[in-house]
């Protein structure tokens, strides 16, 4: 198999590289800084002046469209909502004109989403049917993004989005912040700890792509979250135990809104979103309940 990834070499993307490099496809991946390439694995230069990806990009079986500036890196302001969103957009125009350049259309585009966008809400369950969608910051953005790689259906190319919930890895992603307080015997409940965190392992992720791409049935939107969401107390209970530390300290939301402003809506608020779409199609997941999961990535 040939697989074209943007965001390669970002925390999903390298989660990816590596497994499917491991089982013998061929990797482009997509960046401004292209480095010297290796076996099995081609860098290809794109979103810079002059550049042409689709010279080096005919034959593939699939797209992976991972690119966008990170939700994560500091305090939102104006000019960063504007990042997170429009690079999002212009990563995914790019694809479309590429893919529209390419003489032999790949079988398959997986697009990156976000389970934001569902409405946050203690009490609702979300799945891939549900059309109940928020209208803040990070839904609207999603709703964008789906809507826009959409239109490569028109090309005659399946089309997939992978509604990431909230990834965990030992050293990238929300989980190193979330288990700061825990392994300085500060770590407690944050907020009410009865928002839901829809969770799921890096490894699950990377193989929920692997699936979407040789599941040629799957197509339309897939909530990338394991089967077990947890509330955000039991959450921070699991990571305590996974430590071998305290969960006693509590963090107000007060406190965090303060520090964080509209970003702190990341942890105290949430959606419970099941994969549905995943599991009707036969996926089973290498790490379905969290205490496996932290298990795993504190081994």
């Amino acid at each position: 198999m040939k697989i074209a990834i943007t965001g390669g070499t970002g925390f999903v993307g390298k989660e990816l590289t590596r497994l499917l490099h491991m089982q013998g496809w061929e990797i482009y991946i997509l960046t401004r800084h292209p480095k010297q390439s290796s076996l099995g694995i081609s860098y290809v230069e794109w979103l810079t002046e002059g550049a042409q990806p689709e010279k080096q990009l005919e034959g593939m079986d699939a797209f992976v469209n991972l690119a966008g500036a990170s939700i994560n890196a500091g305090r939102w302001s104006n000019e960063q909502k504007k990042e997170i969103h429009d690079s999002r957009i212009s990563a995914t125009k790019e694809v479309l004109r590429i893919l529209k350049a390419l003489d032999k259309k790949p079988e398959a585009l997986i697009n990156a989403s976000a389970v934001g966008i569902y409405p946050a809400s203690q009490s609702a369950t979300y799945t891939e049917a549900s059309t109940n969608y928020g209208n803040d910051f990070l839904a609207k953005t999603v709703i964008d993004w789906e809507q826009l790689a959409d239109q490569a259906k028109a090309l005659g190319i399946r089309v997939a989005y992978g509604r990431f919930g909230i990834v965990l890895g030992k050293d990238d992603g929300a989980l190193p912040l979330m288990a700061l307080p825990y392994k300085l015997f500060g770590g407690g409940t944050v907020g009410s700890g009865r928002q839901w965190l829809s969770w799921i392992h890096i490894h699950d992720v990377a193989r929920a792509i692997q699936f979407a791409i040789e599941t040629k049935t799957l197509e339309g939107p897939f909530n990338v979250t394991a089967p077990n969401p947890e509330r955000m107390k039991e959450f921070g209970k699991e990571i305590a135990k996974a430590l071998g530390r305290p969960h006693w300290i509590p963090v107000p939301s007060a406190a965090l809104k303060l520090t964080l402003g509209e970003k702190s809506r990341l942890v105290l608020e949430g959606q419970q979103a099941l994969p549905v779409v995943l599991q009707k199609h036969g996926f089973e997941f290498t790490f379905p309940h969290l205490q496996s999961a932290l298990a795993d990535l504190y081994k």
